[in-house]
């Protein structure tokens, strides 16, 4: 998947990045190099061992949030069309969102696996597990990008769903996110355009509906097969954000029906695989982060998917491991990284046959009659004294 989205950026990328930096390679080449960050930092964390982030997650959490008002201040955070989401390094620019969304997974799977019992409550759960949340959502807001802040919530909620969480307890904090979605929509006017425009694209095709029509028209102009990659008409400054929020409509357009099901298929595995690898991880701590990055790896795509096709509103965020983007490509090949060091870590295995002898000791004690531990009887007794 990464490959085929390092393929179709430059794709779609090609004419403006020839238009705007006269350079048709200008977004391939930053890329490649993100790819190549990403991918090593993939390794690097295949490698170390997950337990150790326990001890990282105050600090990740507290550094998250300080980049965060970081990007509030002039001078520092970076705006562009009508947000403020990036922190400038020079010419190089970072989104602290990233990294606050996997500081996230690592502080509320610490939480999780040190107290059990928090999920039997949501009095109990409110402070130490859905604080930092909160925060890190609200801040998100601000900036504005409703997109990642409903990423966030999908995230915690996977996480909780495979903690074992009721869905009476998990229905209040559902419903508080909802409105402070809805609460926010009604304060931003351009966040308010979006949700008009998805109601009826075509009361203003030419202003907040053009984005979602043009899309329509790149996926439908595909078919089965595609026009052929490369051949795309609606990347020539037709269709806005071609290779980053968009990119899926140009893979419909260009690889058609044939190869949009390719691109569902590869994130349906991997949510199966995530999963799977989260349920059978026996270390509670393992088991939550899994769930974690799987949730929002798989909770980015969904969004994308129904922006990119109409069946919810715009919301500005990429397609994991396809779109153009720096700081979402490595932060999202550094998570999985951890998550392979959980697929494949030993604690785990360790654990859960810990777990099978202790039943089967226990087990085997209480064919012996009456719970009594094996030596214990008058036998082991005579022998003692023998």
């Amino acid at each position: 998947m990464l490959a085929l989205g390092v393929v179709m950026v430059f794709s779609a990328s090609l004419a403006s990045a020839f238009f705007d930096n006269q350079d048709g390679y200008f977004y391939l080449k930053r890329e490649v190099l993100f790819a190549v960050i990403g991918v090593i930092s993939m390794f690097t964390l295949a490698r170390y061992d997950f337990t150790r982030l326990r001890k990282l997650a105050p600090a990740l959490v507290v550094l998250s949030l300080v980049l965060l008002v970081l990007v509030f201040i002039p001078g520092i955070g970076v705006s562009a069309k009508g947000a403020r989401r990036w922190i400038g390094f020079g010419l190089a620019t970072f989104q602290p969102a990233e990294l606050a969304k996997l500081a996230v997974i690592i502080f509320v799977a610490k939480q999780m696996s040190s107290k059990p019992r928090l999920l039997t409550s949501l009095r109990d759960m409110a402070m130490p597990v859905l604080a930092v949340p909160v925060v890190v959502c609200a801040l998100v807001l601000f900036e504005p990008d409703m997109g990642t802040a409903i990423t966030l919530g999908l995230t915690v909620a996977g996480m909780l769903l495979i903690g074992g969480i009721s869905l009476r307890v998990l229905a209040l904090p559902g419903l508080v996110t909802a409105f402070s979605l809805l609460f926010s929509v009604f304060v931003s006017p351009h966040q308010m355009d979006r949700i008009t425009a998805f109601l009826d694209p075509w009361k203003d095709a030419a202003g907040s509906g053009h984005q979602i029509i043009q899309s329509w028209v790149a996926i439908g102009s595909g078919g089965l097969t595609g026009v052929g990659l490369g051949q795309s008409v609606q990347k020539f400054n037709y269709l806005p954000e071609p290779h980053t929020d968009m990119i899926f409509s140009i893979i419909g357009e260009e690889l058609g029906v044939l190869g949009a099901l390719l691109v569902v298929g590869g994130f349906s595995a991997f949510a199966f695989m995530g999963f799977r690898i989260a349920l059978k991880c026996r270390y509670p701590f393992g088991k939550y982060v899994a769930a974690g990055i799987t949730s929002m790896l798989v909770g980015q795509a969904a969004i994308n998917l129904c922006a990119v096709t109409g069946l919810m509103p715009l919301t500005g965020v990429p397609l994991p491991l396809i779109s153009y983007g720096g700081s979402s490509l490595i932060v999202i090949l550094a998570s999985i990284g951890i998550l392979l060091n959980i697929a494949d870590n030993p604690r785990g295995k360790i654990a859960a046959a810990h777990q099978r002898k202790s039943r089967t000791a226990q087990s085997r004690d209480r064919g012996r009659g009456n719970g009594r531990p094996s030596g214990s009887g008058s036998g082991a007794r005579r022998r003692a004294h023998g």
